[in-house]
């Protein structure tokens, strides 16, 4: 079977996988867009985006002006639509109260905004505000959250340190907890990989595993991402190209791949003979 080929039997395997998603979503964790529609200016930027998100890791990946970042913010309730709905646990998104909003749902900004004279963890006490309210006093439970969102993205040894002192790869962490801290159940993090060395890139996705994964109480990711490598190490890879939903499905699948090479115009291949994980190599040695 050609890529072509594959390609469009992965765009229909696509939508079925989406209705059958959409039809099984968490109640702790589901996130459903239907028929999702954002006009900004003259430019459709999405196209009737249908997707449910539950309990796993999904990483979202396009080419550049795909409209990844305007969909994540769709999501979180930041970008008004122009058509179709986002619910959250069977409810319209703007039908839910903020404070209960921010308990289920937090959100990491492809450019976080950081307050330079906060500490590290003045900041990633912010994300308990969404449990707390602005003037609830921390407790135990609090503190314990703190210390273990600023364990799991290591920046507990320069918690003092203010932000203005710090690179952008450790104000990234930094922001990364922050969002961890509030424990919310759904997480949509927009390149949340950017600035970090490898270590910390190989950290993060391993966290990202794990918050995924966790036996008592898993959490849905979906990540946008610009690391393809990265992005194949995801449960489900969403690809997005001129802001509609051209595949949905594992990153081992054949028809995925095609459909992943074909968005990207042939810059990538993808190898499978590694007896692990699918890995990504640009197209290099290509005529």
């Amino acid at each position: 079977m050609s890529a072509v080929m594959r390609a469009r039997v992965g765009d229909a395997r696509t939508e079925d996988a989406v209705g059958r998603s959409a039809d099984h979503d968490d109640d702790r964790t589901g996130l459903r867009a239907k028929d999702l529609r954002v006009r900004l200016g003259q430019r459709d930027v999405l196209q009737g985006v249908n997707l449910a998100v539950g309990a796993g890791w999904t990483a979202l990946v396009g080419p550049n002006g795909a409209g990844k970042s305007t969909l994540l913010r769709a999501l979180a309730g930041l970008q008004a639509p122009s058509g179709g709905q986002v619910c959250l646990r069977g409810r319209p998104l703007q039908a839910v109260p903020a404070a209960e909003r921010a308990r289920h749902l937090a959100w990491l900004a492809q450019q976080g905004a950081v307050t330079g004279e906060l500490t590290v963890r003045e900041t990633v006490e912010l994300g308990r505000i969404a449990r707390l309210g602005l003037l609830g006093t921390p407790g135990p439970d609090d503190r314990r959250a703190v210390d273990a969102a600023m364990a799991l993205t290591e920046c507990t040894a320069w918690q003092q340190r203010r932000l203005h002192e710090l690179s952008g790869g450790e104000c990234q962490r930094v922001l990364l907890a922050r969002v961890l801290a509030t424990e919310a159940p759904l997480l949509l993090l927009d390149e949340p990989t950017t600035h970090l060395d490898a270590p910390h890139q190989v950290a993060l996705t391993r966290l990202f595993r794990r918050l995924a994964h966790d036996t008592t109480a898993p959490r849905a990711v979906l990540t946008v991402l610009h690391d393809l490598p990265i992005a194949l190490q995801a449960d489900r890879l969403l690809v997005l190209d001129a802001g509609r939903l051209q595949v949905d499905g594992s990153p081992s699948d054949a028809d995925v791949q095609a459909a992943l090479i074909r968005t990207f115009g042939g810059a990538i291949c993808i190898d499978n003979r590694t007896g692990g994980r699918p890995r990504v190599v640009l197209a290099l040695d290509e005529t």
